[in-house]
Formats: structure tokens, C-alpha cells, sequence
């Protein structure tokens, strides 16, 4: 039976965060016997933070598993996450994720997460990613819940901004002027995608005079400012990662300036060809397999000239991907569909033609690697290459939607912060804030809830352990 919450103010182990590494850290902390208090920046309707928005969990896994279908080895995860990155990865952090992500699955039921196949239209991840029934915001409402009955306190609309220190160790959190101390504390407060200002120091001015940043929108929640990251980081924490660099998808250009989650995310990328304003292609649209590249896309969008770009069709590729929330410009001709775009008709006209006639003839197949390819042209399509000649045509417009930023807090399979090196004695950190150790750059679908799941656990345990130690031996 779980040991009741104590009444004392002060609690064992604090959890700044409201999202799944958050909740993942609370509830094994609670589960060990600590006293939990969790606060959240977010008011109770907009918990959850970017968890709230998400869908499924990659999932290593030797044989087919219920919702799983084949297998989906720890080697070939590894290296799926190996080519995203560039090898920027931290391969024993990966690695522990990777090997995590087949046994919690069971954890996660029973705190009332349920599971099921792949949704129709989400390519080729029904071998890889276990999707939650309900979407991400079931998965937090189910872990609030869970929380909620084994005594966990929660507070929303606590946003902290700073930390008290000592030599590395935390002695307590502020909400505004209110001082709140605890044993031990994990961090799980996101990224800083969010702050505008940030963003738009990070990205600077181009070659062009422009401001990239002014133009992203955020996928996501509007309350990961960063704050406490930036606190931390001014403290001496040691910091990982890019501040360019973010899980970053082409969304459509209508999306909200906040919480468009994947409904505005343009899945025909691999199906045709992208165009900048200027009508010309700048990248492979069929590289590889959409899970693995749809999160550089807007970072490749990001590079364009106004920050934006142009997804085009035909009729032969409608019902072969998620169909967004915004229907698409819709022509009967190309030259109609530029002009409804606002594209030079006689530039985007030369792109296309020049794309169609190096198209060569293949066996077409969306699910594998196909021999579907150009020939002679640059940038090449080197998968799903076929002339864009039926009509009706349709063109998206594509703007960047920053999911998460990777620029965080250095950290090891320990989830201590490290202050020049030193392991804090009872700062953790887990999720966006230390995700940079696992992603320098680039993402595969459904990997940042494995790392969140994997080092939320891992803190909520090793914070437990540090309270509990400290409660026996009589100290506060």
C-alpha cells in the first residue's frame, strides 16, 4: 500500500513541469514512497505542456507486441536515431532510451494509459510507434489522474523562475516571491520554444535583412519561456545542444501562433515536390521515409527566402497522407495553382517541367524505398519521384512550427545536472531540458516521448532515492 503523503509543508521531492517527463518523474517518485509536490505553469485547462500534443511513443520491441506489428531491434533504433542526428548523440544516453522503451509500456497502463495500432494515413510507423487511444491528451489526463490518487499535490499556475543553489545542490524553488524547499528536485520545464525573444537572438538576421524567427510558429504550448532554463544556464549549469536547433516541421502557413499541434502539419511533402517564393526546389523531397524527415523540414523552410514554401500535388497523391486541418489551394492548371499561390507562373512552370521530365520510370510504392527517382536534376528526388501532370493540383503554403528546442542542460544516464562537471547531489533533469544529450539535431516520429518516458522515470527515482536517504538519516 503506497505510504500517505506527508502533511509537512515541505516535501520530499519537488517536480517543476507538467508534461509526460514531469508526470513520469512524480509518479515513480510517489510510487518509491516520497512525498511528490508537482507544479505546473499552466493552468489546469492547457496542462501538459507539449505532451498534451503528441501521439505515439517509438518503441523497440524483438517480436510483434500487441499494438506492434514485426520487430524493431534495439540496433536498428539506434541506428535510426544515428542517421537523424548526424552521430550527434550521446549513444549510451540513446541507447538506455532505446532500452527503456520496450518494457514501459506495462508501467504506463496501469497508470490508465491505454494503447492502439497506428491510425490510418500515419506512414510506416505501425512497426515502430505505439500510438496512445486518445492522443497525448488522454495520456496526461491519465497520468494526472494516477497522480492525483496516489497524493501527489499539484499546483497550476505555479510558474517557477528561479532556483536557490548551494555548491550545485538545490535548496529551493521561487514562485514569484514564494519560497518552496524539498529534498530534492527534478527539472521537466521544457524548452524555451516559446519565448519569441529567445528564438529570435538564437536565429539572428540573414543575408537578407531578414529575422527568421519573427516568421516560426509554435506547434506547441506558449508557456515554455525558458525561464528556468535560462536561470540555470546563467547558474553555471553546464549546457548541450544548439540553440538553432529544434524539432522544427513545415506546418501550414494558417496555423495559430500557438497550439496547432499535428493537425497543421503538411504530410504531402514525399508525395511531390517544394517550392520556395521564387518557384524553385531546394531539397530532396524523398530522402527518406517522411517519420524520419518531416521534423527537418522546417528548419529547411526556415533557410527560405520570407520563411516560406510551397508543397505541391496532384490527383495521384490524395489519400496517401494525413489530411490536414486547412484544405489546400485546389487548381484545375498549374499555372492557375501558381497564380492562386502567388508564384511567377512562368518560374514555377519551368520547376515543374524540368522536374517531371527527370522523372524516370518506376515500381511507385510509399511504403518502401522505391526506384521512383529523377535523373539529371538538382536538387534530385530520390524516392516517390513521379510527374506532377494529373489534375486537379493542389498546393500547400508552409511556414516553420518549432515543436521543441534542443539547447538544454548536460546531464548523463544519472539525469543529475552537472555544474563544471560535478553531478549536483539532488538536481535532475529530464525531458526538452536535457533532450539536446540525445538530439543534437534532426528526429525520427515519436522519439521525444521515449526520451521523456526514459529520463522522467530515471528522475523521479534517483530524486526519490536522495529524499528518502536524507529523511532517514533525519536531515531536511
Amino acid at each position: 500500500m503506497m505510504p500517505a503523503q506527508r502533511g509537512s509543508r515541505e516535501p520530499d521531492v519537488l517536480v517543476i513541469g507538467g508534461g509526460n517527463a514531469a508526470l513520469c518523474a512524480a509518479l515513480m517518485a510517489r510510487e518509491a514512497g516520497a512525498s511528490v509536490l508537482l507544479l505546473e505553469a499552466a493552468p489546469r485547462a492547457w496542462r501538459g505542456g507539449n505532451s498534451a500534443h503528441t501521439r505515439n511513443l517509438r518503441c523497440m520491441h524483438d517480436a510483434p507486441q500487441d499494438v506492434l506489428t514485426e520487430a524493431y531491434s534495439q540496433e536498428e533504433f539506434w541506428q535510426d536515431l544515428l542517421k537523424v542526428t548526424g552521430g550527434r548523440t550521446d549513444e549510451a544516453m540513446a541507447r538506455l532510451a532505446i532500452r527503456a522503451s520496450s518494457h514501459c509500456r506495462g508501467w504506463m497502463r496501469r497508470h490508465g494509459v491505454h494503447f492502439q495500432p497506428s491510425l490510418s494515413g500515419t506512414l510506416h510507423l505501425s512497426r515502430t510507434n505505439a500510438f496512445f487511444m486518445g492522443g497525448g491528451k488522454a495520456l496526461i489526463n491519465a497520468f494526472y489522474r494516477s497522480a492525483e490518487q496516489l497524493g501527489v499535490q499539484i499546483r497550476y499556475e505555479a510558474p517557477v523562475d528561479r532556483l536557490a543553489l548551494r555548491d550545485g545542490a538545490f535548496v529551493a524553488a521561487f514562485v514569484g516571491s514564494e519560497r518552496i524547499t524539498a529534498r530534492s528536485c527534478v527539472l521537466a520545464a521544457g524548452g524555451f520554444e516559446s519565448n519569441r525573444e529567445w528564438l529570435r537572438q538564437a536565429w539572428g538576421q540573414n543575408a537578407r535583412g531578414e529575422w527568421p524567427a519573427d516568421n516560426f510558429a509554435i506547434r506547441g504550448t506558449r508557456f515554455n519561456q525558458g525561464v528556468l532554463l535560462r536561470h540555470l544556464l546563467d547558474a553555471g549549469a553546464d549546457p548541450i545542444g544548439d540553440a538553432t536547433q529544434a524539432h522544427m516541421v513545415a506546418i501550414d502557413a494558417r496555423a495559430p501562433l500557438y497550439d496547432g499541434g499535428i493537425c497543421t502539419r503538411i504530410d504531402c511533402v514525399s508525395l511531390g515536390l517544394v517550392v520556395n517564393r521564387d518557384a524553385q526546389r531546394f531539397y530532396d523531397e524523398g530522402e527518406d521515409f517522411w517519420p524520419k524527415r518531416y521534423a527537418i523540414w522546417g528548419r529547411l523552410v526556415a533557410q527560405q527566402p520570407g520563411q516560406i514554401a510551397y508543397s505541391i500535388i496532384d490527383a495521384k497523391a490524395l489519400g496517401r497522407f494525413m489530411p490536414p486541418v486547412f484544405a489546400g489551394t485546389r487548381a484545375d492548371s498549374l499555372e492557375d495553382l501558381a497564380r492562386q499561390l502567388g508564384l511567377d507562373i512562368p518560374a514555377f512552370m519551368q520547376t515543374v517541367n524540368a522536374f517531371n521530365a527527370a522523372c524516370r520510370p518506376g515500381q511507385f510504392n510509399h511504403q518502401v524505398l522505391d526506384d521512383c527517382v529523377t535523373q539529371g536534376l538538382t536538387p534530385p528526388k530520390t524516392h516517390w519521384a513521379r510527374a506532377i501532370d494529373t489534375a486537379p493540383f493542389y498546393g500547400y503554403a508552409v511556414k516553420p512550427g518549432v515543436t521543441f528546442t534542443y539547447l538544454g542542460l548536460k546531464t548523463d544516464t544519472s539525469t543529475a545536472v552537472r555544474f563544471a562537471g560535478v553531478a549536483s547531489p539532488n538536481l535532475f533533469v529530464a525531458g526538452e531540458m536535457m533532450a539536446g544529450n540525445v538530439l543534437g539535431q534532426g528526429y525520427t516520429a515519436g522519439v521525444g516521448m521515449s526520451i521523456g518516458t526514459a529520463f522522467g522515470r530515471i528522475a523521479g527515482t534517483q530524486a526519490a532515492q536522495v529524499a528518502m536517504q536524507e529523511t532517514s538519516l533525519g536531515t531536511t
